[in-house]
């Protein structure tokens, strides 16, 4: 991949990652940003350009990071399978800490597991969504890897959020991150692919 490519994903990952978290952040936030007339609105959907654009800044470190991983991973194992194996058992891990432990720092007495567990659910559907779709345009190999960056990568780069159990910056940080690095993930082998000029 030449810098040419290296510049126009980190530009379309940034602006696709800034206007997903804005317009999460837009309905999160309307009541606040239109209580106070245009300038207000205006104010608020710019820092939310901006804090989102932030947020995409992290997922485009995090997948570069996992790359970096992954490389070492298949050298370390010498065997595409094996390395999969472990990266299945590490998504396991993740998501069984994604649910325990925000049940047991977060839950107010009598309330449900379900709620914890629906968050986690919806990640691992979701991440077989977009694997299935990696492994459909590239090869059955790609499946594992891309399952590990949308659960296990994402939901690093959201401990933040997750730390502050705040509904808003929950939905807020997660959208950017969800957006970018399934764009991310989707778009890599395209940009990579040496018969496309």
């Amino acid at each position: 991949m030449n810098s040419r490519k290296v510049v126009f994903l980190f530009f379309t990952t940034l602006i696709i990652g800034s206007i997903s978290g804005a317009l999460v952040g837009i309905v999160l936030r309307w009541e606040n940003l239109s209580s106070d007339g245009f300038l207000n609105l205006l104010f608020g959907v710019i820092w939310l350009l901006g804090i989102s654009a932030a947020f995409s800044l992290v997922s485009q470190m995090g997948f570069f990071a996992y790359l970096t991983i992954h490389r070492f991973g298949l050298g370390l194992f010498k065997s595409a399978s094996l390395w999969n194996r472990i990266q299945v058992v590490i998504i396991g891990f993740v998501l069984f800490d994604l649910v325990y432990f925000r049940y047991i720092s977060f839950a107010e007495e009598g309330e449900s597991i379900l709620s914890y567990a629906l968050v986690a659910l919806f990640l691992l559907l979701y991440g077989l969504v977009v694997a299935y779709i990696k492994a459909k345009e590239t090869n059955r190999g790609a499946f594992v890897p891309a399952l590990f960056v949308i659960v296990v990568v994402t939901t690093i780069e959201w401990v933040p959020a997750l730390t502050a159990n705040d509904p808003k910056w929950l939905w807020l940080y997660f959208t950017p991150l969800l957006v970018t690095n399934t764009y991310q993930t989707l778009i890599l082998h395209r940009l990579t692919d040496p018969n496309k000029k």
